[in-house]
This record gives C-alpha cells, structure tokens and sequence, in this order.
C-alpha cells in the first residue's frame, strides 16, 4: 500500500504563518504552494518553489480567494467567469515563478473556501477546471474526496487525485466539520495516526460519533498551519512507515528541472 503526504506551505504571509515550511518539506512528498490569493508574495512563492525542487518534492498550486484577512476561508461571492481568471492568475503566476526557480508545477488544489465550495458547486467545480485545463503543463487535480470538483475534472479528461484531512474532523456526508465548531481541528498526532491507518486499511474515515464514511484517497493533508504540524506529519511518517505504507507522490516526477 502506498500514499502521498502532501501540506499547504508558501503561506508565510501575515499573521497566519504559522508553519515551519522547510521542516515540512523535509517530511511531506507533496507542496500545495500559495499563488498570492489567500496568502504569500513572489518571493516566498519563489523560495518555497526552490525548497521543495531541492528536496525532489512534488509541486502543486494552491489557490484560493483573495482575502488575506480571512486567509482565504471566507467564500467571496464570484460568477464562475471570475473564479476561471482568478484561478488562471493564479496559477500563471506560481507558473512562472516556478521557471525561474527552475522547478515545475505539476498540480493544482483549490484553497481553503473555494475548495470547499468546489466540492458541492459544479458551476464553481466547472470554473475551476475550465482554467486548469487550459493552463500549460498537462496540470491534474487534487480534489476533496467525494466531491463534485472530481467529477468535473474527469468529465473534462483531467487527471484527478483525492485526498483526506490528516487534521480535520469528517460528517457524515464526508464534508469536513467547519472550523466554527468545536472538535473541527485534530492536534493528537498518535490519535489521527490511528485514524489514518485504520482509513487506510478499510477505506472508511472514522467518525466522531464511532461511525465511518467511504472515501478514496490519493493524498493525505497535513495543514501546514495547524499549530504543531511538523511533529504531526512526522509522527504520521513513522506511523504509516509502521504498519508498512509507503510514502510516494501521486503524482510522477520531481520538483527539478534539469
């Protein structure tokens, strides 16, 4: 059995930046990198690009609204036509940065809000992947489990991959519990090592409540702003090392370019 670690990382703009990104990077095989929406700036971007090809780590984009005071977890109200440019911008820029970092962006996971509306808005799903699809560089998708963003990125022949919360509580419908409510953020890394190892060898994510939902994954999330994420993906490493998980990006090929 095998599954990539991926975190959200370039975030380190404001007061959100919380994460250690070059501590991660030495633990994760996957960086969904700020494009400037949500968080970050050309230089973190470019640094974080640089980091992560050093470390043979994959490179995805991860866009979100532009709201940095809510750090991209408020929805801003948008037709899809914005959404696709916004998207587009984005990307296009980490895009480029990425050349000149000499490294390549291979994928592209919608932030935060947007990506939660994503799982159940096909038209904001449909804007999302009507700008990747048209992006340079064959990008896939990584998408929440079950969602509607997958169906429409496969509907449009793109690669998708899906992926679970390592830090985040599930409902019943397989939708993460809100931030707002109590319990929503996991902290004890051996309790969501547990979980992950038990998802992963029943396909059912264990629920608060002692029930499960189905889900598929390709990729397992660790924010990189949740305080203590570098012990938790840490621990998670050993733990999935344990019980004999390996540790490989879903997506082929490295960060550098030659």
């Amino acid at each position: 059995m095998q599954i990539d670690l991926n975190s959200d990382l370039g975030e380190g703009y404001g007061p959100w930046a919380m994460g250690d990104d070059r501590a991660m990077l030495d633990l994760v095989t996957s960086a969904n990198v700020a494009c400037g929406g949500h968080a970050s700036d050309p230089d973190t971007m470019f640094e974080t690009l640089t980091l992560a090809a050093e470390r043979g780590v994959v490179i995805g984009a991860h866009p979100g609204y532009p709201d940095r005071t809510g750090f991209g977890r408020r929805v801003i109200p948008m037709a899809p036509a914005e959404i696709s440019r916004m998207v587009a911008a984005q990307v296009g820029a980490l895009q480029a940065l990425a050349a000149l970092a000499r490294a390549q962006v291979r994928y592209v996971k919608p932030h935060g809000a947007l990506g939660n509306l994503a799982a159940d808005d096909r038209p904001v799903a449909d804007a999302i992947v009507d700008a990747v699809r048209v992006l340079p560089g064959e990008l896939a998708i990584l998408a929440i489990s079950g969602s509607e963003l997958e169906l429409a990125g496969r509907d449009a022949g793109l690669r998708v991959y899906s992926e679970v919360f390592a830090d985040r509580a599930y409902l019943p419908n397989g939708r993460l519990v809100p931030r707002s409510r109590e319990g929503a953020v996991l902290h004890d890394p051996e309790a969501i090592s547990e979980r992950l190892i038990r998802f992963l060898a029943t396909g059912n994510m264990p629920l608060p409540d002692g029930g499960g939902i189905a889900l598929a994954a390709d990729s397992i999330c660790v924010h990189g702003d949740t305080p203590g994420a570098v012990d938790m993906a840490r621990r998670i490493r050993e733990r999935l090392a344990g019980a004999g998980i390996l540790l490989k990006p879903f997506v082929q090929g490295r960060g550098r370019l030659t």
